[in-house]
């Protein structure tokens, strides 16, 4: 299945070998990619691919192995030695200082100064240039606090052209985009690649990189399966090579609604954050034993939806009950402790201490409740032994409940949060993007619990901006639009809807 260009190598890396305490994550990967190529890396989380481009990218040093890039070989020892090389990496995670301007980002480690002083109008010159060449267009004077999302990666991808990078590397880009913004990034990356860069795309949206690579290699644990050009292969032939297994898909057999009330909202009205309603007489109802799917634009009023149920975000109106029982003052550890469980949309920032070990992050938020608590102390053996069961349990692959939490890829995060909410078997759970930046195999892990919940009696609400994932496991869905109340289906009306047959 491997198919050889005589285009010249822009980057080569041969038999790297990269290991880890207790596990190999590269183990003899080979890689070629081609000038002028967008060249897709994927695989399940944990298949070695940040770790590879790492390397790459300086970051890392291989234990073994040679890399080359325009034929010649080099060996980093940091970024700088890779950004002097022309290479540039876009994070998944951004890595911009919110407090200061689009321009002051792009510059910042590469000031041009004249006559001692920074040459601001230089550096705004360069960037206009290259926003312009490139359609990536930016305000400079913006702080970057104020950007969406898709701006924020923008301002990434200025930063290393400015930094003069022909080959660009991007670690899961469309993770925390919606699909406007995904277009818009394609559209970018199809005018880098005509303007001769290259691109080093790695994903696990597999309909994705159908659309945009040329090439496709495939990494499973730790090593190099295939590399193929993506008009020879199909989604579910790239999944099986990736998870030996049939591509999953978010299903739910449909069932009767349980009559109980779980969750209800009655014209419940939630301030945003510049005062004005971001919810405004919200009616709303969970039963027992459902899957209540929320879809909408991301920024209708989905994140205050959650933040007032957690309590998180005060109500200026209307009630909150659980079970029939009013719960609209109660503090976020009452909710909590009374059965309300939250797997948050930002797994690093609201999900985890990423420096603590992984048996303190599944205490998080249950720190009060049995097995954890003895009396007024933390039951720390209780706690260890929870934690492995829930490692065990859930397929969170580590060497051990000491790991900490950021050793741990994407999708081993993700479980290790699902397991730490479903082991205190809560009476409703919120799940906000529950498989946003994850592989197919950890998609069908969480997909699974979800259903298990939901056949369990558990009142499950799952914010999404995945349509198909939706569709597949709500028994009900709302849609949140700005400045008017939620519209409701079941599930066949919708689909009938997105189709333009209602």
């Amino acid at each position: 299945m491997t198919t050889r260009s005589v285009t010249p190598s822009a980057v080569e890396l041969v038999g790297i070998t990269k290991r880890f305490p207790g596990v190999v994550a590269n183990d003899r990967v080979d890689l070629r990619v081609a000038e002028g190529e967008i060249h897709a890396v994927v695989g399940e989380n944990g298949a070695g691919k940040s770790t590879l481009m790492k390397i790459l990218y300086g970051m890392q040093t291989a234990d073994e192995g040679q890399m080359l890039v325009n034929g010649a070989e080099v060996q980093f020892s940091s970024p700088s030695e890779a950004i002097d090389a022309g290479i540039g990496m876009v994070h998944q995670h951004f890595m911009l200082a919110d407090q200061l301007t689009v321009l002051e980002n792009v510059v910042l480690g590469a000031e041009p100064t004249h006559r001692g002083v920074i040459d601001y109008r230089s550096a705004r010159r360069h960037l206009d240039e290259l926003g312009s060449s490139y359609g990536l267009d930016l305000h400079p004077n913006d702080f970057v606090e104020s950007l969406e999302v898709g701006e924020r990666q923008r301002v990434e991808i200025i930063k290393v052209l400015y930094r003069g990078a022909k080959v660009l590397i991007l670690d899961e880009p469309t993770s925390v985009l919606v699909p406007q913004e995904v277009e818009k990034l394609f559209s970018n990356l199809r005018e880098l690649k005509a303007r001769g860069h290259t691109i080093i795309f790695i994903d696990h949206k597999l309909e994705e990189v159908l659309a945009i690579a040329d090439t496709i290699t495939v990494l499973r644990q730790g090593r190099t399966v295939a590399t193929m050009a993506s008009d020879q292969v199909t989604a579910a032939e790239l999944a099986e090579l990736m998870v030996g297994s049939e591509l999953p898909k978010p299903s739910t057999e449909p069932r009767v609604a349980d009559q109980h009330v779980t969750l209800s909202l009655n014209s419940a009205t939630v301030p945003g954050d510049d005062g004005r309603p971001a919810l405004d007489a919200v009616d709303l109802e969970i039963h027992r034993g459902e899957i209540l799917g929320v879809a909408g634009v991301e920024g209708n009023g989905q994140g205050e939806l959650i933040e007032a149920i957690l309590g998180l975000r005060p109500f200026d109106g209307g009630e909150l009950l659980l079970d029939g029982e009013p719960i609209t003052d109660w503090p976020v550890r009452r909710r909590r402790e009374a059965g309300l469980g939250y797997v948050p949309e930002d797994r690093q920032r609201r999900g985890l201490l990423l420096d603590a070990p992984l048996w303190e992050n599944v205490v998080l938020g249950h720190q009060t409740q049995q097995p954890y608590a003895r009396g007024r102390w933390l039951d720390r053996s209780s706690a260890r032994k929870a934690a492995g069961t829930i490692l065990s349990d859930f397929d969170v692959r580590a060497p051990g409940v000491d790991t900490t939490a950021r050793a741990l890829s994407g999708g081993n995060q993700q479980k290790l949060i699902i397991g730490r909410e479903m082991a205190a078997r809560p009476r409703m759970l919120i799940a906000a993007h529950p498989t946003r930046g994850i592989d197919v195999g950890a998609q069908a892990a969480v997909w699974d619990e979800l259903r298990e919940a939901r056949g369990e009696g558990m009142a499950v609400l799952l914010v999404s901006a995945d349509l198909e994932e939706l569709i597949g496991l709500a028994d009900r869905l709302v849609v949140m639009l700005a400045d008017e109340s939620p519209l409701s289906w079941t599930r066949p009306v919708l689909r009938l809807s997105c189709w333009g047959a209602t």
